[in-house]
């Protein structure tokens, strides 16, 4: 199959001229990528059951593994819900269009080849204006998980997209890098209390202001029970992974209580930290101790040839003497830690690594999202320091 490839000019204001044969395309069965403020999706007719097929089998996707419907307004929800219950109508109301996916129960309109097998949707409004634009020219709901090839990180740009599905799709929409660069937030509404199946850019702090009760499904925090079906997209145990073996290094509260008594072994290194970084000091000794161990493991495995990248931080970039580092962002921006995660884990499968080592981040906010894709990625390989 050739994959055709579409340019978008002004991505604020995309003419319908552009994207009319990608929402013919969709309309017809076929399966387009976007971009979307998210990630790139990879679109199918969300209401054809062959179409869905078609999405798993671009992706080497399991068929249990929901799809997401994106429409462009809210009159396009009804249909494919039995109900829309009270959450539903409040976060609609509150983060649509926006990087937030609801789950609902189904109608009879959408199959069960689009939902897994399960009796609820989820769907999603998105905020981009190519993505909201060609939902409505195609005029049905769009399914679209991440356009990428199953379990691998997912796409922020259209070169990404084209890496894993050049000649598996009819057509590329390339409308730029995405703004976010995490997938968005799933929280099912079908239940008495929300849940948040999937954190991501509307976090549990913003979606606790807005309805009060929420709470956490247990995946989010550990790998899921082996065979469990998964409830919503990114459920799996291992999810948005590099071909190299990943692995994130946390520190210990023991260990960090040990350094700071008087006679231990970094204790000179400590005590100057302490009065010389002021209010961050206890991250700043945390980061010091997090980069001195990876140096140490990652110069023992580059002594047996293996290369090893190291996922570091603008203000823990001198810190490293080991192994091909690459920033992810700043520590006092997640938002920029987010925007560049999938592209670092990428450009670390194109240097062709053998093993990765990540630093941890603080899991509140957006941290929660970060570590979440973060852990995922590693298959919640942990090196305790």
């Amino acid at each position: 199959m050739d994959t055709e490839r579409i340019v978008i000019k002004d991505v604020q204001n995309p003419k319908d001229s552009e994207l009319i044969k990608a929402a013919q395309i969709l309309r017809e069965g076929g399966l387009v990528a976007f971009p979307t403020e998210t990630v790139y999706g990879l679109g199918g007719n969300a209401l054809d059951e062959q179409a869905a097929k078609k999405i798993y089998r671009a992706k080497g996707r399991p068929s249990d593994n929901p799809l997401i419907a994106h429409i462009s307004c809210m009159e396009e929800l009804e249909p494919l819900v039995r109900e829309i219950p009270k959450a539903g109508r409040i976060l609609a109301e509150r983060y649509w269009p926006g990087p937030l996916t609801m789950i609902f129960p189904k109608s009879s309109l959408v199959p069960y080849g689009t939902t897994g097998g399960l009796d609820t949707v989820a769907v999603r409004m998105p905020k981009d204006r190519v993505a909201n634009r060609l939902i409505r020219l195609a005029g049905v709901p769009v399914a679209a998980p991440s356009a990428n090839t199953s379990g691998r990180p997912s796409p922020t740009t259209a070169d990404h997209v084209w890496q894993d599905l050049e000649g598996k799709i009819e057509m590329v929409v390339d409308g730029g890098p995405v703004g976010i660069g995490l997938e968005s937030t799933i929280v099912d509404v079908s239940s008495p209390v929300p849940v948040i199946l999937r954190p991501g850019a509307i976090t549990q702090e913003m979606l606790g202001q807005v309805l009060g009760q929420i709470s956490l499904d247990p995946a989010i925090s550990g790998p899921g029970q082996e065979g469990l079906r998964p409830r919503a997209p990114g459920m799996k145990y291992k999810h948005y992974a590099p071909r190299a073996e990943m692995t994130l290094v946390e520190v210990k509260e023991e260990t960090m209580e040990q350094l700071y008594r008087p006679g231990s072994f970094l204790h000179g290194q400590v005590s100057r930290m302490m009065t010389e970084s002021g209010r961050n000091w206890k991250m700043k000794i945390e980061i010091f101790y997090m980069a001195w161990k990876v140096n140490e493991a990652a110069a023992q495995m580059e002594k047996t040839g293996a290369r090893v990248g190291v996922i570091c931080t603008e203000e823990t970039m001198d810190e490293y003497t080991a192994g091909i580092k690459r920033s992810i962002g700043r520590r006092d921006s997640e938002v920029s830690v987010a925007h560049n995660l999938y592209g670092v884990l990428r450009e670390f499968d194109d240097l062709g690594v053998d093993f990765i080592y990540a630093e941890s981040f603080s899991e509140t906010h957006l941290g929660n999202a970060i570590m979440n894709r973060l852990n995922k990625a590693a298959g919640y390989r942990i090196l305790w320091v």
